[in-house]
């Protein structure tokens, strides 16, 4: 432990250091966290990190998932509904479907059920590794709600594929009646069980006298509760986790008060950042311990990659003709919401765009680290180490290739150009501002019009919106007016979430403004 302890913090050490060497170069951290990792693997003597593998799905998957469920936009997804929900179940299953015939096909020893396996596991793209990319690029705000919520659900359809495919291996039959009466009640069951979870955990919040770290704490937990029980009952706790985690989301504004949100916020964003990075690391780190498994195997290290480099090519390619397929069913069922662009050309490019952020990472890792060594009967699981070392390749070849060169597509591309309209998102910010101002003007006019009269301080607040003149809270301020304050501010933020009813409002600029607002009130209380 002594030894182990100082490797540990020396990750986090380096987490932290790549991450702000990859904001200078302007790349994505994870392809700088899993190449260090890579290059610290063959340094001798340095501590073997093993994790069991039935606790990687725990200790990683849940808070990852319920930190992307709170940041999404639930309004966004509900729009897009239709190419979310094809991305993230029929893109994955006919990903999968490809994956496992091409290595049925190609790759000796793998039967149908060894190829959906990988499928699987390789299927789903990874949302911290789009997500961190995006950062450098600017793309339509429909396109971002689109792969965030594929990103957020296709983990669960993958999941449920790998599960049913291990169970084939492991068993050598599938009996389809079965396996579609358990798929029903792995999602329906771990939707209905995320929802029960997510409602008690917010009645929790708002019953229970909690203050902002004990919000926190309860937040850090609930995750790993949803996911837990869920399992318990032989359903899909990614789905649980998924579904909890939208519907305290959508709440967030009725049982975390300012306070909560604002520390929450950074607490949340400094555990993911360091799981991921973790994660990313032992990607590295482990291919050593890979490559001897498939060396004890006789498994030629170049073959092993070449059946890589195959798998990587069949995602890239099932996902650009899938991409292809849901523009074409667009073109034809809702030629409305057919995505606008000056030239057929620059139309006929945006598919092979989407189809190129099918980056891989965690949850592949994940997956396939989880995989027995043994059957049940003892034997070894069939080519699990080449399965382990296809997952990596494919991990870094399009954290690599498509990582690195996506930015530039987009930005020498110009497919988004026209799509991309700063000056309608920045008109549509000083609207909402505005309409706040008058909002907040009639609200203390109608409300306390008794009392504006009678307290200088309330008089010097509508002076305030009224007049846009910056005044010195230390002059004025009082409980009375603080009070009145905080309900302005408050009947701000309900102003707000009716507005976000307006499907033609980002929800990304109703977010922004409402956490201006809690930061808003902070100022007060520490007045």
């Amino acid at each position: 432990m002594h030894t182990l302890l100082p490797f540990l913090l020396a990750m986090v050490a380096a987490i932290v250091l790549l991450n702000m060497w990859a904001a200078k170069l302007r790349i994505a951290y994870p392809i700088l966290l899993v190449i260090f990792g890579l290059l610290v693997s063959f340094v001798p003597g340095l501590p073997v990190i093993k994790i069991n593998p039935d606790l990687i799905f725990f200790i990683f998957l849940p808070p990852l998932l319920f930190e992307a469920a709170w940041s999404i936009s639930f309004k966004e997804m509900k729009r897009w509904w239709r190419i979310i929900g094809s991305f993230a179940f029929l893109v994955v299953f006919f990903t999968a479907l490809s994956v496992a015939v091409v290595a049925n096909y190609f790759i000796p020893g793998f039967t149908i059920a060894l190829g959906f396996l990988l499928g699987g596991i390789v299927s789903p793209p990874d949302a911290v590794s789009t997500g961190a990319i995006m950062k450098f690029v600017k793309i339509p705000n429909t396109t971002s709600a689109v792969l965030e919520g594929e990103s957020l659900l296709n983990d669960a359809s993958s999941l449920i594929i790998f599960r049913f495919a291990l169970v084939a291996v492991g068993t050598g039959q599938f009996i389809w009646q079965e396996a579609a009466l358990d798929f029903l009640w792995m999602v329906i069951g771990g939707a209905g069980i995320g929802l029960l979870l997510g409602w008690i955990f917010v009645q929790a919040h708002k019953r229970l006298p909690t203050e902002a770290s004990s919000d926190i704490a309860l937040t850090l937990i609930e995750p790993y509760l949803m996911y837990w029980i869920a399992e318990q009952f032989h359903t899909s706790g990614v789905l649980a986790v998924v579904c909890g985690g939208l519907y305290m989301s959508n709440k967030r504004l009725f049982f975390l008060n300012s306070t909560s949100r604002i520390r929450g916020y950074s607490v949340w964003e400094s555990f993911v950042f360091i799981l991921n990075g973790i994660v990313f690391l032992i990607i590295g780190l482990e291919l050593p311990e890979i490559v001897g498994g498939l060396r004890s195997e006789g498994i030629p290290l170049r073959t092993a990659i070449n059946y890589g480099i195959l798998v990587t090519g069949i995602l890239i390619v099932a996902r650009i003709i899938s991409s292809y397929a849901a523009m074409v069913a667009t073109m034809i069922f809702r030629p409305s919401a057919t995505p606008r662009a000056s030239s057929a050309k620059r139309r006929l490019m945006m598919p092979i765009l989407l189809g190129w952020t099918g980056m891989r990472g965690v949850v592949s890792l994940a997956a396939a680290l989880t995989i027995p060594i043994t059957l049940e009967n003892g034997t070894p699981f069939p080519n699990r180490n080449l399965i382990l070392f296809i997952t990596f390749v494919v991990i870094l070849l399009t954290l690599l290739v498509q990582g690195l060169t996506l930015p530039y597509m987009i930005k020498y591309g110009k497919v988004f150009e026209d799509l991309i309209d700063e000056e309608k998102d920045e008109q549509a910010r000083q609207e909402i501002k505005q309409k706040l101002k008058q909002h907040v003007y009639h609200f203390l006019k109608n409300k306390h019009e008794n009392e504006l009269h009678n307290h200088e301080g309330i008089e010097r607040i509508l002076k305030h919106w009224e007049e846009k003149n910056k005044t010195n809270e230390s002059d004025w301020m009082n409980e009375k007016s603080k009070a009145i304050f905080i309900e302005m501010l408050e009947s701000q933020r309900q102003f707000l979430m009716e507005l976000n009813k307006d499907v033609s409002i980002h929800e990304g600029i109703i977010r922004h403004q409402l956490y201006q607002i809690d930061l808003e009130e902070e100022r007060l209380k520490m007045i």
